[in-house]
């Protein structure tokens, strides 16, 4: 048996293994669970941060306006330092009617928090005591009843936790070649199967639109308790399941990203900036992770060719059933967002960015760089920090 059989084969058994023993991450079936149609919902405040979303928030801002909801709702935005008008544009855009909306500004973030989650955390402060939270991202539009069935599975199925991942932008080359990936990769890591299961130690959620229970953020220690998280969506999750609340996460149908991408480069610092964190700045971590995407998605197409070329037909034969089992995993993703079942084939040469997007990702980490975004830097997380005293609430309503 040739070293490149024995290798060859070490990444079809791990494409055996993902496909059968990871929670069925492939599947893309994982949706909104059924709803009761009982009318009289409990009170929600959404709460959206935005930092500089002024070309996006005319796409987005109305949509949750406008949401046909059977209770008291509305809509805070969280202006975040933007300087391009994103609080005044939201003040006009809400000037058309719907569900009342508040501005306001928090202020600079203080030290071991991130922007995002300090804007979180003084939304939430001015949506007193509603029974439900909405935290949606400025560039996400919802259906006109997205709230209601969001709401209304969490209430039919004793849900604390309630979030969708939110549909992609797919229009350009670039996005077509990524974005099915990156939810792909996600499901992977975090299968939605396991982490809606009580008791697993799996949770994950989808930052874009994340509903979760008042009560619920509260036992477990509020935005304050991941106050210095990059990757706010999962560790709130995590946070949850920790504090005995149950979480959902599946696919939307019906809530979108209007955030567009349309260079390399804008997707590639969607990735890099967090790719680190994930990994918990370990280097032995960042390792793994690099040997281990390069045998699971490089080795069947290298070691396919190699085969062929050297007439090592067992080599080839390998590792032809590997790139396949992997082509035939990445088929629903493709197919949920409308793409052809031929760019499944291409999957080698996407997992070969998203590990040059890894390692860079270290790299901006270690020259200082850290998680970037709109200005700001994030390196490693911090010793804990005393938590501030909040601020007066600058808010103006519309």
């Amino acid at each position: 048996m040739s070293v490149l059989v024995i290798i060859a084969s070490l990444s079809l058994l791990s494409w055996l293994w993902l496909t059968f023993c990871q929670g069925w991450f492939w599947r893309t079936d994982v949706r909104l669970p059924s709803r009761s149609g009982a009318q009289g919902r409990p009170s929600v405040a959404v709460v959206v941060p935005a930092r500089d979303e002024a070309e996006v928030l005319p796409l987005s801002l109305p949509s949750l306006l406008a949401q046909a909801y059977g209770g008291d709702a509305r809509v805070i935005l969280v202006d975040d330092g933007s300087s391009d008008g994103t609080g005044e544009l939201a003040r006009e855009l809400a000037a058309g009617g719907g569900l009342p909306l508040t501005v306001t500004s928090p202020g600079e973030p203080p030290q071991g928090w991130t922007g995002k989650l300090w804007a979180l955390r003084h939304g939430v402060e001015l949506a007193g005591e509603v029974e439900y939270l909405l935290l949606t991202d400025a560039d996400i539009a919802h259906g006109d009843r997205s709230l209601d069935e969001l709401v209304a599975a969490a209430e039919a199925h004793g849900l604390d936790l309630v979030s969708q991942m939110a549909r992609l932008r797919t229009e350009t080359r670039w996005e077509r070649l990524i974005v099915p990936a990156f939810v792909y990769f996600f499901a992977q890591l975090y299968p939605f199967r396991w982490s809606n299961r009580p008791g697993s130690r799996t949770a994950a959620a989808a930052g874009g639109c994340t509903l979760v229970r008042r009560e619920a953020l509260e036992r477990a220690g509020g935005v304050a308790a991941i106050r210095g998280a990059v990757i706010d969506d999962v560790n709130l999750a995590r946070l949850v399941k920790r504090g005995g609340g149950r979480t959902w996460l599946g696919l939307a149908d019906r809530v979108d990203s209007v955030r567009p991408y349309p260079e390399l480069a804008q997707l590639w610092r969607m990735v890099s900036r967090s790719a680190y964190a994930q990994l918990r700045h370990s280097v032995l971590l960042l390792a793994g992770t690099v040997l281990g995407l390069a045998l699971v998605y490089l080795v069947p197409p290298v070691a396919l060719a190699a085969g062929l070329a050297t007439g090592d037909a067992p080599a080839a034969a390998v590792a032809g059933a590997a790139w396949a089992l992997m082509a035939l995993t990445y088929r629903p993703m493709l197919a949920y967002y409308g793409r052809p079942a031929a760019e499944a084939l291409l999957l080698p040469f996407t997992a070969g960015l998203y590990l040059l997007m890894t390692v860079d990702s270290a790299v901006q980490h270690w020259r200082g760089r850290g998680a970037a975004w709109k200005g700001r830097t994030y390196g490693a997380p911090e010793a804990a920090v005393p938590l501030p005293a909040a601020e007066p609430a600058r808010a103006e309503r519309d």
